[in-house]
C-alpha cells in the first residue's frame, strides 16, 4: 500500500533500539527526530493516521503489545525498524535487541523475530510495509546471508542489513535516514523507486550489507536476470544458485552467478557493493565445487575490490576476504598454482594481517618451501 492511496487511515509504527555501552553497533534512535520531521502522509501514505514512536524500549511485551495493536489496524501498517540483530544460541532464532538486551539476556529482553512475523501474518497481503535499517552481530550475519530475512509472503520488506562495524564504531541507520531525506523533500515515490534511491545512497556509508528488497507476493519471483540485486532475499537468485551448487551442478551455478556479476557491474559500476558481492558470492561456488586455486584468487579480488572502496584494512568483511583466501591456498595441492598466487597473497596479508598472529609469516614459509622443492615434488604438490 505504500505505492497507492487510499482514503482509509493508515498506521505507521517507528522502532529504533540498541543495547547501550560496548554492545551498541548502531546509533539507532538517531533517525527518528528525522523522521518524525516528515510530512505525517509520506510515513502513512494515507490522508488520516496515527503514528507511534518508540524509542530504546526496554521490554519485549510492550514492544509485542504495539506491534500487535499496529498490526490489528484495519487500515496500511508501515513498519520502520532501526536497530541491531542478535542470534539466540541456544535456539538459533534471530531477536531484535532492545534497550536491556545482553548476550545472556537475549531471549528474555530481546525481541524475537518470529514473534514480529507472527503479528503480521493474520494481515491482508500487500497491506504492511516494513523497512529496516539494521546491523548484525558476526554470527547473526552468517545466518542472514546463508539463509535471507523475511517476514512472510504478504509483507513487503525493504531495507539494509549491515554487518557489524569495525571496533570502537557505531554505525549510523544510513538507510532509513536517506529514506527519510527523500520524504522530507517533498517526495513520495513507489517502493521500489525508494528502496533504490535510499540503498545507494546508504551503500556509500558501509559497503558490504545486504540490501533486501521483497516484495508482497504469495510466492517467490522466478529468476530473472532483469530484475535488480536484491541480496539474499526469496526474489534473489542466490538460494537457487546455491541449492544448484549442492547438488553437483558447479558449472550451473558459477554461470549464473557470473551473469549476476556482469548485470551488477553494468549497473552498479566495477567495484560497487552489488558486483563484490557477487564475486565473494563465486568464491564461495569455487569452494564448493573443490577449487581452492579459484577460489583463493577470486577472494582476493574481492579484498581488491573492498580496499579499493577505501574500505579499512581492519573491516570485518576485509578481513574474512583475506582469511578465506589464505584458508583456500593452503588446501591448494597444485604446487605450481600455489607458487603462483603465493606473492599476491603475501602482499595482502601485509596489508590486512587480519587477527590471528603470525598469518602473513607462515604465508611466507609455505611460498619459501614451495620455492625449495625438487621439481618433481612441486610438481605433485606435497606441502
Amino acid at each position: 500500500m505504500i505505492t497507492g492511496e487510499t482514503t482509509t487511515p493508515g498506521t505507521a509504527l517507528l522502532l529504533a533500539a540498541a543495547p547501550p555501552g560496548k554492545g551498541r553497533l548502531i546509533d539507532a534512535t538517531r533517525v527518528l527526530a528525522t523522521l518524525a520531521a516528515c510530512p505525517p502522509r509520506s510515513l502513512t501514505r494515507t490522508d488520516a493516521g496515527t503514528i507511534v514512536e518508540l524509542a530504546d524500549p526496554t521490554d519485549q511485551q510492550t514492544v509485542l503489545t504495539r506491534i500487535r495493536a499496529a498490526a490489528a489496524a484495519p487500515g496500511p501498517l508501515t513498519l520502520l525498524l532501526a536497530g541491531q540483530l542478535h542470534l539466540d544460541t541456544r535456539q538459533h532464532g534471530i531477536h531484535l535487541a532492545l534497550a536491556r538486551t545482553t548476550p545472556s539476556t537475549l531471549r528474555y529482553t530481546g525481541l524475537p523475530w518470529a514473534w514480529m512475523a507472527g503479528e503480521l501474518k493474520p494481515r491482508r497481503p500487500g497491506t504492511t510495509t516494513v523497512l529496516v535499517d539494521l546491523v548484525a552481530t558476526p554470527e547473526t550475519w552468517q545466518k542472514t546471508c546463508a539463509e535471507g530475512l523475511t517476514l512472510g509472503p504478504g509483507i513487503s520488506l525493504h531495507g539494509r542489513v549491515a554487518p557489524p562495524p569495525p571496533r570502537n564504531r557505531v554505525a549510523a541507520p544510513a538507510y532509513l535516514q536517506a529514506v527519510a531525506g527523500i520524504w522530507r523533500s517533498g517526495l513520495t515515490p513507489p517502493l521500489a523507486e525508494l528502496h533504490a534511491k535510499a540503498a545507494a545512497q546508504a551503500g556509500q556509508d558501509q559497503a558490504g550489507a545486504l540490501f533486501l528488497a521483497v516484495e508482497a507476493a504469495p510466492a517467490p519471483a522466478p529468476f530473472a536476470p532483469t530484475a535488480p540485486v536484491a541480496a539474499v532475499t526469496p526474489e534473489d537468485p542466490l538460494p537457487a544458485i546455491l541449492a544448484a551448487a549442492r547438488a553437483g551442478h558447479h558449472e550451473r551455478a558459477a554461470s549464473l552467478a557470473a551473469q549476476w556479476e556482469d548485470w551488477a557491474v553494468r549497473t552498479y559500476g566495477p567495484g560497487s557493493v552489488q558486483a563484490v558481492h557477487w564475486l565473494e558470492v563465486r568464491a564461495d561456488l569455487a569452494h564448493v565445487a573443490g577449487d581452492p586455486a579459484a577460489s583463493c584468487a577470486l577472494w582476493m579480488a574481492a579484498v581488491d575490490a573492498r580496499l579499493a572502496r577505501h574500505q579499512a584494512a581492519d573491516a570485518p568483511e576485509v578481513e574474512a576476504a583475506v582469511d578465506r583466501a589464505h584458508h583456500q591456498w593452503q588446501s591448494v595441492r597444485d604446487a605450481a598454482r600455489a607458487r603462483e598466487l603465493g606473492p599476491r597473497l603475501v602482499s595482502l596479508r601485509r596489508r590486512v594481517p587480519g587477527r590471528r598472529p603470525g598469518a602473513t609469516e607462515a604465508v611466507q614459509r609455505r611460498l619459501e618451501l614451495l620455492h625449495t622443492m625438487p621439481r618433481e615434488r612441486r610438481t605433485q604438490g606435497a606441502v
